[in-house]
């Protein structure tokens, strides 16, 4: 009967009553569902993570497609978590912080869209390529915030926990059932999470507001393995704030985890600096993809690298070589090269019309 429990927590992923007739829709940090006429898909997940080796903060943010008017999302969490609002200018942030180096690379010809090649339009330098009521079911927190509908739930009889479901006109997805197994084993806590927009015939549609969950945990860990319910391929950026570089211990089913940067950041104020405490953090940067959900056979945890090796990537923008005012090195270099080649040749006319005079002075 125990296990029937964390089974049951699921149930609160269906936000109407009627049965599921569109199959579920998975994120990086759980399963997310519509109700039961909309279909929803989650295109992007970014989220920031926090660790201290003692405490873990995920700041995650959704974007959304589909015409679905209310969904819900779980999170299997490893100990108790508490819940609020987090700051959308953290992710605007971060990405000045990880932008790629730009570089200039130059090239001496002229290209297409170079003078003499180009029609004339644009400059010389060329263009760069583009609950309640049952002692049984305890409510650890339950918070509306913003358009979310946050519930954290434990339970002790799982007959009072499916009466209290019931009750609340909550079903249960048969497959989300089983793919959180693992979880149970674990003996893991839920989140889970309503977004039933305040303003009336709202569609979820777009990067939703983000959420800040915190909880205790000793290694850092990502939870991933629901996301192997998803129908279409899912891609994954995680922003790693920790004491060191930090790296994915395995793929989990996706493709290699790329780093798009890593380095020391010292934010001074604003949502970074307060999510890493006010002092100085390494950042890691890893975007992920995943062509085959299905595969998905674990959660992501992360370690510290070797070494703290810095990172940032470089972007090259092809310029025509030019001095001065735009003006093509090339040009110079002919224009140089036929004027050399001119003055030779005109000292060898030179030549010659002395040596005629030469002759005809001799000849008179």
């Amino acid at each position: 009967m125990k296990r029937r429990v964390p089974a049951l927590l699921l149930a609160l992923l269906v936000t109407q009553l009627g049965a599921l007739i569109n199959p579920a829709y998975a994120c990086g940090c759980g399963a997310m569902v519509p109700d039961g006429q909309s279909r929803i898909g989650v295109d992007r997940e970014t989220s920031v993570v926090r660790w201290d080796g003692r405490t873990e903060q995920i700041v995650m943010r959704f974007t959304v497609g589909g015409d679905a008017r209310r969904a819900a999302w779980i999170m299997p969490v490893p100990g108790r978590a508490t819940v609020e609002l987090g700051d959308g200018d953290m992710f605007g942030e971060l990405k000045d912080l990880t932008r790629p180096e730009r570089k200039a690379r130059h090239y001496f010809w002229p290209r297409d869209r170079d003078w003499p090649f180009s029609s004339g339009r644009g400059d010389l330098a060329g263009a760069a390529p583009p609950g309640a009521g049952d002692p049984s079911v305890g409510v650890v927190g339950r918070e509306q915030l913003g358009d979310f509908d946050v519930a954290r739930l434990t339970a002790t009889d799982p007959a009072a926990l499916k009466t209290w479901l019931e009750t609340n006109g909550f079903q249960l997805p048969d497959r989300l059932a089983a793919e959180v197994q693992p979880y149970v084993d674990q003996r893991w806590e839920y989140v889970a999470v309503r977004l039933a927009p305040r303003q009336q015939g709202k569609v979820l549609r777009g990067d939703l507001d983000p959420l800040r969950i915190r909880f205790e945990s000793d290694r850092l860990v990502y939870p991933m393995r629901l996301s192997r319910m998803a129908k279409t391929p899912q891609s994954l950026g995680l922003y790693v704030l920790a004491d060191h570089r930090m790296e994915p211990a395995s793929r989990i089913g996706g493709s290699a985890p790329k780093v798009t940067f890593a380095g020391t950041v010292h934010p001074k104020d604003g949502p970074i600096a307060e999510l890493a405490g006010g002092k100085p953090v390494f950042l890691t940067a890893i975007d992920q993809e995943f062509p085959e959900p299905g595969r998905i056979d674990a959660d992501h945890e992360l370690r510290a690298t070797a070494e703290d090796t810095p990172y940032r990537r470089v972007v090259y923008r092809n310029e025509l070589l030019t001095v001065g005012d735009g003006i093509p090195v090339w040009l110079l270099t002919v224009s140089a090269a036929l004027a050399a080649l001119a003055g030779s040749f005109f000292a060898l006319f030179r030549r010659r019309q002395l040596r005629l005079r030469l002759r005809e002075d001799r000849a008179a």
